[in-house]
């Protein structure tokens, strides 16, 4: 459907893909965005990061959807859906299955001076952190998001759970955790309620059930825990959504950080206190596996 610019290392192996839904082949190495794309200027967009392994983007439809729902809130164009399908699996092919790749879809609002959306993909190397991290799990901190669990009820016009370009906050949240020793971060509500991880959902275990903060207190619906819960209803586990304060991080027969790059992150320290080792780890990680 689309030629695919491909960027290669010195060993033949892709280093980036690149591409454009009008079809156009881009040059990985060339300039893409125009100086006033809002999504430089206010990330004024959307975008979802997809997981490629063997060649094919995992879960698409459920990240199309999400795509969608992210453009609506935001006002923006409604994508289509199918031509973007036909996009993320050329990109995926080009990319290959020898090695994981991070696809991006990205939908901004466009140039300032010009009517239209601006739309690309790309693949590019799997993170060496997002490597470590799965084995070696992450040391969490939590962290105040500094809104309530009411404030999508009480302020609808904010962009919450949308997977927007304004990810500022997220990232600043992330480099604070470094320079405290930590490696990643639990957001909690002005009340001390968990939310969500500045790139993760968090779920935990209490006994066999599993249970993650409900998407209404203004956070972004995993598609990776969606996936989990639907595969581990399955196997026989029970899953819920509701209310979690940190403690009931502390006292959890388990603690994960879910994306759809990283997959399923074993949380082993949260605020400097160690925590169990999950009984169910190895299940979490063989259904998150499946489910994708």
């Amino acid at each position: 459907m689309a030629d695919v610019g491909v960027q290669k290392d010195s060993g033949g192996e892709p280093k980036t893909v690149l591409m454009t839904l009008d079809g156009a082949r881009q040059d990985p190495d060339a300039p893409l965005l125009h100086a006033d794309d809002q999504a430089a200027l206010r990330g004024d967009g959307v975008f979802e990061t997809i997981l490629v392994r063997g060649g094919l983007a995992r879960k698409l439809p459920a990240h199309l959807e999400r795509l969608a729902r992210s453009a609506a809130i935001l006002e923006l164009p409604a994508p289509d859906l199918d031509v973007w399908a036909k996009a993320a699996t050329a990109a995926a092919r080009a990319w290959g299955g020898a090695q994981e790749g991070v696809l991006r879809l990205v939908l901004s609002r466009g140039r300032e001076s010009v009517l239209g959306s601006t739309a690309y993909l790309s693949v590019s190397a799997l993170p060496e952190r997002t490597r470590r991290v799965r084995e070696s799990g992450v040391a969490a901190v939590t962290l105040e998001r500094g809104y309530s669990t009411e404030l999508a009820a009480s302020s609808p016009w904010l962009p919450l759970g949308a997977k927007t370009l304004s990810y500022a906050v997220n990232m600043a949240a992330v480099r604070h955790a470094e320079r405290l020793g930590a490696d990643d971060v639990i957001f909690v509500s002005a009340e001390g309620n968990v939310l969500e991880g500045p790139r993760s959902t968090v779920v935990i275990a209490r006994g066999r059930q599993l249970l993650t903060p409900p998407p209404e207190q203004g956070i972004l619906a995993g598609t990776t825990q969606r996936a989990l819960f639907q595969e581990a209803e399955r196997r026989g586990l029970g899953c819920a959504y509701g209310p979690l304060r940190p403690a009931d991080l502390i006292a959890a027969d388990g603690v994960w950080m879910l994306s759809s790059i990283a997959l399923a992150i074993t949380v082993h320290t949260v605020n400097g206190l160690a925590l169990a080792t999950p009984t169910l780890d190895e299940q979490i990680k063989s259904m998150v596996a499946t489910a994708i």
